[in-house]
């Protein structure tokens, strides 16, 4: 008789309680057996799935291969192409980009490509169409500036004169991502990265200090000479004192009850593929309560991926500002594994860290770094525990020396140096 997965699980459940029993080498043997059939029945159709869906992808990746080659037969222009999934519009750094090339190049034309694959089956086609903009554009263009994975950009054969860069959207990193994880809970699957030629093609990748190169190379599973020390165009602004006092004008015009005289605390935790929203919200009622509001103001920024925070009593819930434009203010940042934190550190904010799930968290996901010895301040797993860390004295020499390691002191008019490389390596 043939079982199905569910049929064969309460079939044999009685089999795990049989070893209790019994010490015999045919009783584990047997339970091995079965055990290993169970999970074959139990996989098999996500197997065929992914099989199905790789197949799938190779086919749609060589009627792209088709439709590239025609465009190619077309001259390159003097031509910057910008291409983000992180967006539907230009982030900050694409616009001081684009504003500079500009600025110093003005014979060269600018486009930008930036789309998130969204809203189901329809927001998939619609991508796929958007695809076609972006075979055109890299098939004319000289330079072909990239914040996150493009499937194209990776999978397709190019102009031996266009110079892809990425830049990524991320001023640091700790947490383990890309070829890191692979087949792991926020990995990527190793078979679907390999048929997407995941990180291919790149010439050039930015990073924002030399111990930041090697995770940005295995990340990306490519070598460390590749990567160049270049911070970011925003790590500008951070620097800039009359954009923060813009910005925190701007803020408080809208949020005037953060103008009371205490300390604006600004929490933004990382984004948590898979995360229980109850346990998260649990969390952040704890860090709520466990804070003293006589003396702080709260302010609650999730990740934009994350599923919106709920309102809470004590507590401001932004959702008028992004993370990086509330943290100009901020006058100290809690948050536990974002790399927002590198930011945090460039504007000399003091940062602490709610790491309430940490055990879990750094099994699942894995980090590139020490965390525990690597933070300017011990992460705290309770919020308790950050409360009274907020009342003892800021070790500022541990924040400066976790600044400096991280986004290079070296770094100056970012912007205007990552357009000078890009121009002197064309090809």
């Amino acid at each position: 008789m043939r079982l199905n997965a569910s049929e064969y699980c309460v079939k044999y459940a009685h089999m795990d309680t049989c070893r209790l029993f019994s010490g015999s080498t045919q009783a584990q043997i047997t339970i091995r057996q079965h055990h290993e059939t169970f999970v074959a029945l139990a996989f098999a159709p996500i197997l065929r799935y992914y099989g199905y869906m790789i197949l799938l992808l190779k086919f749609g990746l060589k009627i792209y291969a088709v439709i590239y080659a025609i465009l190619k037969l077309f001259p390159a222009k003097d031509k910057v192409v910008f291409l983000s999934r992180q967006g539907n519009s230009p982030g900050l750094d694409f616009q001081l980009l684009e504003k500079e090339i500009r600025r110093s190049h003005p014979g060269y034309d600018t486009v930008m490509l930036c789309r998130k694959i969204e809203g189901g089956i329809p927001g998939a086609i619609g991508y796929c169409f958007h695809m076609i903009r972006q075979c055109w554009h890299l098939a004319t263009a000289k330079v072909a500036i990239l914040d996150s994975y493009c499937i194209l950009a990776s999978c397709l054969k190019h102009k031996p004169c266009l110079l892809i860069v990425q830049i990524w959207h991320s001023v640091g990193t700790m947490k383990k991502n890309g070829y890191s994880v692979l087949d792991q809970p926020e990995g990527s699957s190793s078979k679907v990265a390999h048929a997407m030629h995941m990180h291919e093609n790149y010439d050039y990748i930015f990073a924002s200090a030399d111990a930041y190169k090697p995770y940005l190379a295995e990340a990306f599973n490519q070598p460390v000479s590749r990567v160049i020390t270049k911070a970011l165009p925003r790590i500008e602004l951070l620097k800039d004192a009359s954009y923060k006092k813009a910005k925190r004008e701007e803020i408080f015009s809208v949020y005037p009850e953060l103008t009371n005289g205490k300390k604006n605390l600004v929490y933004c935790p990382t984004f948590r593929k898979g995360e229980d929203p109850a346990l998260f919200d649990e969390a952040l009622r704890d860090l709520v309560n466990a804070i003293d509001k006589d003396k702080y103001n709260i302010i609650i920024k999730v990740h934009p991926l994350a599923a919106p925070a709920s309102d809470i009593p004590g507590a401001l819930t932004d959702r008028k500002f992004s993370t990086f434009e509330m943290l100009f203010a901020g006058d100290l940042v809690v948050s536990d594994y974002s790399c927002i934190v590198y930011e945090a550190a460039v504007l000399n904010l003091p940062i602490y860290f709610y790491a309430y799930d940490f055990d879990t968290y750094v099994t699942t996901r894995g980090m590139y770094i020490d965390y525990k010895k690597e933070m300017p301040v011990h992460p705290c797993k309770s919020a308790q525990e950050l409360a009274q860390q907020l009342e003892k004295p800021y070790d500022f020499a541990s924040l400066f020396s976790f600044r400096d390691k991280y986004v290079d002191p070296a770094n100056h008019d970012e912007t205007a140096s990552i357009v000078s490389f890009i121009f002197e390596h064309l090809k």
